[in-house]
């Protein structure tokens, strides 16, 4: 079971990432693709009660991987996880299928109590670069989590989250066979507005100003905003 899964880990990493061209590199040199095996073991080592060795083996995998996954969180098939560096992921945390998590995620908690606090993650997420997914929440199947957004609350099938905290932008419609129609096109305009909105903030902070220098300001509290 565990080589199965294994092999299916090399085939996902070069599905998905374009810049893999072979299983050879993949298997040699991509760190996400070593957490992931790591925890296979790890994993199956804690469901037959060797909670010691499965966690002394997870922290060997993160000191040659730079991801911390417990042995206890649940992991689903065809799991990705890209460029690797700073990923966490907390003991009761669930991914489903098919999920692709950048750089620097945490799927963490936000209690100290027993049982579960980490999120579960539907089949099919993406979750960008930096983004925080944090209790005991649910990302529904098809979702979006852009880079750096902090969600605190479930959110259905088919969101796209962005923002801190997250948001839900729009909703998009999910394929028989996975994924999206439009997926960039959506984040894309969405950012598109985002950077349009600061930059008319900037326009007016900096037209505010000038007028409180022409008018004679007195000093720097004459400035608050």
């Amino acid at each position: 079971m565990i080589f199965r899964e294994c092999r299916h880990d090399l085939e996902v990493a070069r599905q998905r990432d374009p810049a893999a061209r072979s299983a050879l590199e993949v298997a040699l040199t991509y760190p996400g693709v070593h957490a992931i095996w790591a925890y296979r073991i790890s994993h199956w080592l804690w469901q037959r009660q060797c909670t010691f060795v499965a966690r002394w083996w997870s922290s060997v995998a993160r000191v040659f991987t730079s991801v911390e996954i417990h042995p206890a969180a649940v992991l689903g098939s065809g799991v990705f996880i890209d460029h690797a560096m700073g990923v966490v992921i907390g003991e009761t945390a669930e991914v489903g299928d098919d999920v692709t998590i950048y750089q620097g995620v945490t799927l963490g908690g936000t209690s100290l109590k027993h049982g579960k606090r980490h999120p579960t993650i539907g089949s099919r997420v993406i979750i960008g670069s930096g983004a925080k997914v944090l209790g005991p929440i649910t990302i529904g199947d098809d979702s979006r989590i852009g880079a750096n957004a902090v969600v605190l609350k479930s959110v259905p099938p088919g969101s796209v989250v962005v923002g801190i905290p997250g948001r839900i932008t729009t909703r998009h419609r999910s394929r028989p066979g996975g994924g999206s129609d439009g997926e960039p096109e959506h984040l894309e305009r969405h950012l598109e507005t985002l950077v349009e909105r600061v930059d008319k903030l900037e326009t007016l902070t900096e037209e505010h100003l000038a007028r409180r220098v022409r008018g004679g300001a007195g000093g720097p509290e004459d400035f608050s905003i």
